[in-house]
């Protein structure tokens, strides 16, 4: 078995991508990176150390050769006797309509057929052929734009259903190993536009840092995203547990204390900070210069009130309140927002909703699929859900609907509008903002609580390790559950 073969190898085991079991479907372009992940993982597959159950590959219909790279991606497939899922996007009319560059446009909707090719083939997870190479320019581009520990841990090599077995691999290796067993791949001449960020960073930045400065500056990169990936997830851990003592949600916001905050380290002290003002303020951007004008608001001396986007920071004795600060013309919510911190093991007492939300790890999955309330727990559908363990990382958080808020419920191709989930489900108007939406630490939904799971954390084998988590009454309420 060869070296590139021995290193992907290791890397899904140190990183627990996959098992005997799971079942990856790769993503194929057509380029020498994702060709090198498909054949990879063919041999990965015939050697039992994962089930490779077909390609998906979405034509963005940018490039007089998209529908050639299409072609030979399929005729990949054919080689190898696997099934390939094909869509084709218009990405240039969906940047315009939603006024997002091109590049944001072509991987928001390369993702949404990711999401659905899972669901085709029933798979665990979706394989991307990132590589060092990808790693390092990542890297650069967010220290470039400005980032802390959190951005500059660049790629991870799970996220969520989206996994890298190549993350620890060089382009020249994979190239290589292609070139030793004859296999072919295209080239996107889009690589040599310099007017793309990520091309100028690739083309120009890292050959000047490797010729003037260090000529090992793409392991040095990637090495640097991986031990700030490390620190990320220490200092989220800690933050997790400090934000459980200090921060609470109120009537109008959030509320945290000054004094205690003042007490942690500084690095935890603004990561509460920017969580907490992330949570107030709907959606817009929170930077640097907001939450260092925050930290100054802790001080006895410092100033006592502070507008940040979409809130006020006002701080009355020893305590700081943030309240919704709408925009000119932007009604007020009427619902009042809560988000509450979800240890594993532990549980929440959600007051606004009269009810608790608890979490607790087992081994593997224990119903019986034949037993229909199991299968209502699979589904999350009652007051008992059975999730995959291993996607909820980091922390687990229990809040009520946001505006936007998008899952995709077990059974459905593509995602649906919560919203228009609670409708179909004849869920009450005045019940909807009390209906517990547990989520991960990405803010993706997990289980919209007695309703139902999002595909994704669908345990799909007895083997896998799981959450289980429940929904019952603080108290005996009529009409309870919602």
């Amino acid at each position: 078995m060869s070296a590139v073969i021995d290193r992907v190898r290791r890397t899904i085991v140190d990183h627990a991508l996959a098992r005997p079991e799971t079942r990856l479907v790769a993503a194929v372009s057509g380029g020498s990176d994702s060709m090198a992940l498909l054949h990879i993982l063919n041999e990965l597959h015939r050697c039992g150390d994962l089930r490779l159950v077909g390609l998906v590959h979405f034509n963005h219909q940018l490039r007089s050769s998209s529908d050639a790279d299409e072609q030979f991606v399929r005729a990949a497939a054919d080689s190898l006797a696997l099934q390939v899922f094909v869509e084709t996007g218009q990405v240039t009319a969906l940047a315009a309509r939603e006024k997002r560059s091109l590049e944001d446009a072509a991987r928001t909707a390369r993702y949404a057929c990711f999401d659905r090719a899972l669901a085709h083939f029933a798979a665990d997870a979706v394989a991307l052929g990132h590589t060092r190479e990808d790693q390092a320019e990542t890297f650069l581009l967010r220290l470039l734009r400005g980032a802390g520990p959190r951005g500059l841990a660049g790629m991870y090599p799970r996220n969520g259903a989206l996994v890298r077995p190549l993350l620890d691999c060089r382009r020249a290796d994979l190239r290589s190993w292609l070139h030793e067993r004859h296999v072919a791949f295209v080239e996107d001449e889009t690589n040599a536009d310099v007017s793309i960020p990520r091309n100028r960073v690739r083309a120009e930045l890292i050959p000047l840092l490797a010729s003037r400065f260090n000529p090992e500056i793409v392991e040095v990169l990637a090495n640097e995203a991986d031990l700030a990936r490390e620190a990320w997830q220490y200092i989220e851990q800690s933050a997790n547990e400090i934000e459980s003592r200090i921060v609470k949600p109120t009537a109008n916001g959030l509320e945290f204390d000054a004094d205690a905050a003042r007490a942690i380290a500084p690095a935890l002290r603004r990561v509460v900070l920017w969580r907490a003002m992330n949570r107030a303020a709907d959606g817009r951007p929170v930077g640097f210069d907001h939450v260092a004008a925050a930290i100054r608001i802790l001080d006895p001396d410092g100033p006592r009130l502070l507008d940040a986007p979409g809130q006020r920071l006002e701080r009355i004795g020893s305590i700081v309140v943030l309240t919704d600060r709408p925009s000119r013309g932007r009604a007020t919510p009427s619902a009042n927002l809560f988000w509450y911190p979800l240890s594993i093991p532990g549980e929440v007492e959600l007051a606004e909703a009269g009810c608790i939300v608890s979490a607790s790890s087992a081994a593997e999955a224990e119903p019986d699929s034949q037993d229909p309330s199991a299968t209502d727990a699979l589904n999350g559908r009652g007051n008992l859900a059975i999730v995959r363990r291993d996607l909820c990382q980091g922390f687990l958080a229990v809040r009520n609907r946001r505006p936007g808020d998008r899952f995709r419920p077990p059974g459905l191709r593509g995602r649906k509008k919560l919203q228009d989930f609670f409708v179909d489900r004849k869920i009450r108007r005045d019940a909807r903002d009390r209906v517990p939406i547990v989520v991960d630490a990405t803010d993706r939904i997990v289980w919209v609580a007695g309703y139902g799971i999002d595909e994704a954390f669908r345990v799909t084998d007895p083997g896998q390790a799981v959450l289980t988590l429940r929904l019952k009454p603080a108290q005996y309420q009529a009409g309870w559950p919602l």
